[in-house]
């Protein structure tokens, strides 16, 4: 595995381990601050490797290959959290910069861990419990009212490996499968909220505003920017929260704490942590002065980070999901001729119905307007409305 060519006058090489579309997003940015990057692809057609010339082929958990690959790297980031800890361990024993480390890794890595931490610090969050077995499970929905909701430790995303249970014979599948599960109270919230921030190892930190996150069916459809009609106080504690959490663990690059509005003091809980760029932060790239992807990797060179402000009023930005037509070029020069102001990002993924395979983003002073512009042309992408 060769390494990657360096750029002339000594700036560095950045590697990212996983080839989705978070580490695609990168390369623009990479090539304005002159940094190479380099991604461990899981394959030639890997939505990074498309566009970042130096994409060796190699699997996240294959100890050699990412051994290999990160020699030739100045500093090495996650374009995922599921790179095996045994994995993590070594790269630091061969002295290999890694960012966020691993230490702070695995609070995003294990559910069960970062709602332990959290709660001892005093972080907002719903009632929790581990789990070992159906006994264990009915005596906390018991305690909390039931349904509830159980998840995997490790390896969940985009609502994989989440269930509302409402008697625990419906989790006897995966009593046995797992060695303890993370049981949750079903938390009445008012809306779903994200807060995006960054720190880096000389610990500048900052945040950009909080934003609105609209689910369907477990996966992220929209994101609003800032979140409308949030109170100013609220927001604040939002943020300073998410800034706490970041430098109490060690988080070095971009973090997004996802959260639960309630209605009760002190407002909010925490529901997930990623470290990493993330869905709720896509909107940054055509709506911030600097987005999440440029200040990733700011953050996990050690420069001074970027101004996060927001470039307008409001940003609404829409995952595109895949519906049954493959065939999408023709689809993409309607809505450019039809919005000329419409910013799209296709991730070069191949077409299957409910599939991630890009988003679009609309910024601008009219909400309501930039909403059902963003809906119009996630749903032509997807086929659902054909003029």
């Amino acid at each position: 595995m060769l390494p990657a060519q360096r750029a002339p006058g000594g700036f560095p090489v950045v590697g990212i381990i996983g080839g989705g579309q978070l580490a695609r997003m990168c390369q623009p940015p990479a090539v304005g601050l002159a940094v190479t990057l380099s991604v461990l692809a899981e394959s030639q057609d890997a939505s990074a490797a498309l566009v970042v010339p130096h994409s060796p082929v190699g699997a996240h958990d294959d100890l050699e290959a990412v051994r290999e690959f990160a020699r030739g790297c100045d500093v090495v980031t996650f374009d995922h959290e599921h790179v095996p800890a045994h994995v993590l361990s070594a790269l630091l024993a061969d002295g290999v910069r890694l960012h966020p480390h691993p230490d702070a890794l695995r609070y995003a890595q294990d559910k069960l861990a970062m709602r332990e931490r959290l709660t001892a610090m005093g972080i907002p969050c719903p009632r929790w419990a581990p789990v070992a077995d159906e006994a264990e499970l009915r005596a906390f929905g018991d305690e909390v009212g039931w349904p509830v909701i159980l998840k995997t430790p490790r390896g969940g995303y985009d609502g994989k490996g989440v269930r509302v249970i409402a008697d625990p014979a419906e989790a006897a599948d995966w009593f046995g499968h797992q060695e303890t599960l993370l049981a949750e109270e079903r938390v009445d919230f008012t809306r779903e909220l994200a807060v995006l921030v960054a720190r880096s190892p000389s610990g500048q930190a900052c945040a950009w505003p909080v934003v609105q996150t609209v689910q369907t069916d477990g996966i992220c459809t929209e994101v609003l920017a800032p979140a409308p009609e949030l109170d100013d106080d609220l927001a604040t504690a939002m943020i300073d929260a998410g800034l706490r959490i970041a430098g109490e663990l060690g988080v070095t690059g971009v973090m997004a704490v996802e959260l639960f509005a309630v209605g009760d003091t002190p407002g909010f809980v925490v529901n997930e942590l990623a470290m990493r760029p993330h869905n709720s932060g896509h909107w940054t790239i055509d709506g911030a002065v600097t987005s999440q992807f440029e200040q990733h990797l700011r953050a996990v060179l050690d420069l001074p980070l970027g101004d996060p402000s927001p470039r307008t009023r409001w940003s609404v930005m829409g995952n595109v999901l895949g519906g049954d037509d493959e065939e999408l070029y023709s689809t993409y020069r309607h809505l450019f001729a039809r919005d000329p102001g419409l910013k799209m990002h296709l991730y070069g993924k191949g077409v299957r119905p409910g599939r991630k395979i890009g988003h679009v983003t609309v910024c601008g002073d009219d909400l309501p307007q930039l909403r059902e512009r963003a809906e119009h042309a996630a749903d032509f992408l997807r086929g659902v409305v054909r003029e």
